[in-house]
């Protein structure tokens, strides 16, 4: 009779993957209980558009992902009124996506979401060791 393969502890990259999922889902959560549908998916575009708008490409390869699946979530954005696409004024074949105001509001409310995470994370790690994560994840980001 086959036997289950023991547990294995969680290995760094599990750990760092699952803590992304979960704050990522629990700021979606929040943007949403405060009025602003969308799907976790979105936040492919919020964390990469420009106050003055980015270009399709752009947004696509600041999230790693083809143009097209990029130019899917944009149009999914238009339709609920959080982006719009402008003509580029330095080249007047290109589009810029750009938040509307409505986009604007919920940005605002994502920041007020990942401020209420950051303090419930110096809750949970305490003042310090919430720092000594951040120091310890930009040594690592830093290093490539």
């Amino acid at each position: 009779m086959p036997q289950d393969p023991p547990e294995q502890a969680d290995n760094t990259i599990a750990m760092l993957g699952r803590a992304y999922s979960l704050l990522g889902f629990q700021i979606v959560d929040g943007v949403v209980g405060a009025g602003y549908p969308q799907k976790p998916s979105h936040s492919a575009v919020f964390s990469q558009i420009r106050r003055e708008g980015s270009r399709l490409t752009a947004l696509a390869r600041g999230a790693n992902m083809s143009p097209q699946a990029m130019g899917e979530l944009v149009d999914e954005l238009e339709e609920l009124g959080y982006v719009e696409r402008k003509p580029d004024p330095t080249d007047r074949r290109a589009k810029l996506i750009a938040l509307t105001p409505l986009g604007e509001q919920c940005i605002a409310a994502g920041i007020a979401t990942i401020q209420g995470i950051e303090r419930r994370l110096d809750e949970i790690l305490g003042v310090r060791g919430h720092a000594s994560l951040r120091r310890l994840l930009a040594r690592l980001l830093a290093a490539g």
